[in-house]
């Protein structure tokens, strides 16, 4: 520690030569008075300090005293982590997240002016009074550092807590747990719960979790977008807030093989009917090798169907053939399949004009979406009259 009042003058200090410790002791005498000019001089050129609440305006002054009275400990080569402990240890932590890191260093700027206006006055004779100077143009760099550092450690702590907070919603969205508990955990990381999502799903890339997850997070970054990602069980699982997705870019952030898109949802709770679906399709991914990147999990829809999926089945039903169950459509689309996909056999089957069966199929696209003229949307459409014909033989 440093030497006390009585103790024998050991000559210059070893971070500041040319002072003297009996300055050095006027100067940790007049730390007090020092911070409170330094708090005046604040709350003159800070408009933002002068609306600080009383309590944060006290932390303040207990850093800038202990700032002052630091540079004693400095000056006898006591820096390093003692500094950082002694000057930024004297608030809570709190304080970093009252003042940002761009505003600490302002106030240290105050501190130090004051600090260079007055304490050189303390040096005995011309030469000292110089080399105060010049040692706190060092001390103050050193404060700087040490400031970055209590910020820094602050990130990285802000930083891991809100990748396990982020970590435990997608988890939980995965899972389908109760939307209102999950609400608060989003809300901490900014997240709009009411926000238009998208969920999308792939193998992960191999490395760190981390990484994969901040390479996600820059990816979305890029594009505007707001995103939450984890990974389970060597899966991705992607939530990006904003509606659909833009381009394709997204496959990107993914490893090696298929990347499903589940449909566009609203909340928290349609993120987790969206990552169902677009799991549910992903386990079926194999079944279209030449599937795009990403593909929709309602082009996998059939293959969901053949591989037991209840709901697909549901969906499918009151998309596709609930729309079309009267006449003159079903029968169209019947005898358009019936014939391979030959418009003019199945228009004479119908007794019926070319140009009544193209209009007709044009006003099943319509409504269901699904273009009969596209290969895949054709075998949606004949999987969706096979699901409703045997549910209305059932019913029967």
């Amino acid at each position: 520690m440093p030497p006390t009042a009585d103790a024998p003058t050991a000559g210059p200090a070893p971070e500041a030569p040319g002072v003297s410790e009996v300055t050095l002791r006027k100067v940790e005498r007049a730390a007090g008075g020092l911070a409170t000019r330094s708090v005046a001089q604040m709350d003159d050129r800070l408009p933002w300090f002068r609306t600080l609440p009383p309590q944060e305006r006290s932390w303040v002054m207990l850093v800038a005293q202990a700032g002052i009275a630091g540079y004693v400990s400095w000056a006898y080569g006591l820096g390093g982590a003692r500094l950082t402990d002694q000057v930024f240890g004297t608030a809570p932590r709190d304080l970093v997240r009252a003042v940002s890191l761009r505003r600490t260093v302002e106030l240290v700027r105050v501190a130090i002016s004051v600090a260079e206006e007055h304490l050189p006055l303390l040096g005995q004779d011309q030469a000292e009074q110089a080399a105060l100077r010049d040692s706190l143009l060092r001390y103050s760099r050193e404060i700087a550092f040490a400031a970055a550092g209590v910020y820094a450690a602050a990130a990285e702590t802000r930083g891991a807590w809100d990748a396990r907070v982020e970590a435990a919603v997608v988890d939980g969205i995965v899972r389908g747990e109760d939307p209102l508990s999950l609400t608060s955990r989003a809300a901490a990381l900014g997240w709009d719960a009411g926000a238009e999502v998208v969920v999308v799903v792939g193998q992960a890339r191999l490395g760190e979790q981390a990484q994969i997850v901040a390479d996600a997070a820059e990816w979305a970054q890029r594009r505007g977008r707001t995103t939450m990602a984890g990974v389970h069980g060597g899966r991705l699982v992607l939530i990006v807030g904003g509606g659909d997705l833009p381009d394709e870019s997204v496959a990107d952030v993914f490893g090696e093989g298929p990347v499903v898109r589940g449909p566009v949802a609203t909340g928290l709770s349609g993120a987790a009917a969206s990552a169902a679906d677009a799991l549910a399709a992903l386990n079926v991914a194999g079944a279209w090798p030449a599937a795009p990147r990403p593909v929709s999990s309602d082009d996998l829809v059939v293959e969901r169907i053949i591989a037991g999926d209840q709901q697909a089945a549901r969906r499918l039903r009151a998309s596709v053939f609930t729309p079309i169950a009267g006449p003159p459509l079903l029968e169209t689309v019947e005898a358009y399949l019936a014939h391979g996909g030959a418009l003019e056999p199945a228009a004479r089957s119908l007794f019926v004009h070319p140009n009544t069966m193209r209009y007709r199929l044009r006003r099943v696209a319509e409504l269901t979406g699904r273009d009969p003229w596209h290969p895949r949307d054709l075998t949606v459409l004949h999987t969706a009259i096979v699901l409703g014909r045997l549910a209305a033989q059932h019913a029967d």
